[in-house]
């Protein structure tokens, strides 16, 4: 589909309707923008705050094409869209951010190999399909590694750290994963989680955000502090260019995450891509209030075909994003009581272990958090 200039009133259809969405909706609407979400739960967060909203399945093939021609353009705010729905969306309205950068990042192998092709780092990696392909992956690679799911693993759901040769009868080991694909990734030796949010336009222009620092509790992120503390500046601009080759190679439009390592060796920093995200992130959240333009109003530019925003930090000051996962999100009235404090709760029903409820963002935090 060819691609307009969206102006207010026209319409932002959006596929997936959690929190991510809820916030580009809301984004949108700062703009004049309405928003369309598809999605196929009835009580999807995200349904609360869009001017209209379509309940049904991602591979309802007429619903989509429905859905598709009511809007301007469609961005989806996460990645795995079955790519069936993707081509049936493509072929009714303009797509952003494309097909290609759902097909490399959803599955695991082809995201690494396309890193790696671009000269990136990342982790020791290889296909793991048979017992077989194990054992040699693991002569190649070692141990402590990880086993992972190709694709559709998230918050540490799909892998296993291996750190023993015998660990367990090989047999059993695949059947845990319900015959899926898989990769080995060798452990790499991080001193920290970092990550860049970046975001690209239709005309190729690229704005990133500082790089950040994440705390992952339970395989879930917990803590978000920026700028990273303790990293060189030289280190922080190296990670933006990584985001930004990345977003080149795959003519993408909109924002997008690059989850990294940050090794230390001999005194020397040094980067290990770890993933792509290609939407709006959980590590982007503090920008709603601390960045002059939130990563949710920069992905509605790009994908609208506007001017991208200044990604500068408010008044040049730290900032701390902290996830409120399951009954943590039952203190939100203290946390409404407390100076300083931006609290973003996502309008979930129930509190379940490991559900990400809200996050309450912190300018001016310290480097040791709040």
């Amino acid at each position: 589909m060819t691609d307009k200039i969206l102006g207010p009133g026209f319409t932002l259809g959006i596929v997936g309707g959690g929190q991510l969405g809820r916030m580009i909706a809301l984004a949108a609407a700062d703009y004049g923008l309405k928003a369309h979400v598809y999605a196929p739960d009835a009580d999807s967060p995200a349904f609360d705050v869009a001017a209209r909203t379509t309940c049904a399945a991602y591979d309802d093939a007429a619903a989509l094409a429905d859905f598709a021609r009511s809007v301007d353009v469609v961005t989806y705010e996460f990645e795995n869209i079955p790519h069936a729905t993707a081509d049936v969306l493509a072929r009714h309205a303009a797509l952003h951010p494309n097909a290609r950068a759902l097909s490399t990042t959803q599955d695991r192998l082809s995201e690494k190999e396309f890193i790696n092709g671009l000269g990136i780092p990342t982790a020791l990696f290889r296909a793991v399909d048979t017992p077989d392909d194990l054992d040699r992956a693991i002569e190649v690679i070692g141990l402590p590694a990880v086993l992972k799911t190709r694709r559709f693993g998230y918050d540490g759901k799909g892998q296993r750290m291996l750190r023993e040769r015998a660990e367990g009868d090989r047999n059993a080991l695949f059947a845990e994963f319900g015959g899926a694909p898989l990769i080995l990734e060798g452990f790499v030796p991080f001193e920290r989680e970092v990550s860049v949010v970046g975001a690209r336009g239709r005309d190729g222009s690229f704005a990133a955000y500082d790089l950040c620092e994440n705390e992952h509790r339970d395989h879930i992120l917990a803590l978000t502090r920026v700028p990273a503390p303790g990293v060189s500046a030289e280190t922080g601009r190296a990670a933006v260019e990584i985001a930004r080759r990345i977003a080149d190679a795959l003519d993408y439009v909109g924002v997008l995450a690059v989850e990294m390592f940050l090794v230390r060796e001999d005194g020397a920093e040094r980067l290990v891509v770890n993933e792509i995200a290609p939407r709006v992130h959980n590590s982007g959240h503090w920008t709603s209030e601390g960045a002059l333009t939130s990563q949710f109003a920069q992905h509605v530019r790009a994908v609208c075909g506007w001017p991208l925003g200044d990604p500068g930090r408010v008044g040049g000051l730290p900032v701390e994003m902290r996830n409120l996962i399951g009954a943590q999100a039952d203190d939100w009235h203290a946390l409404l009581a407390e100076p300083g404090a931006h609290l973003h709760l996502y309008g979930k029903g129930e509190a379940r272990p490991g559900r990400k409820m809200g996050h309450v963002t912190r300018l001016g935090a310290g480097p040791t958090g709040s």
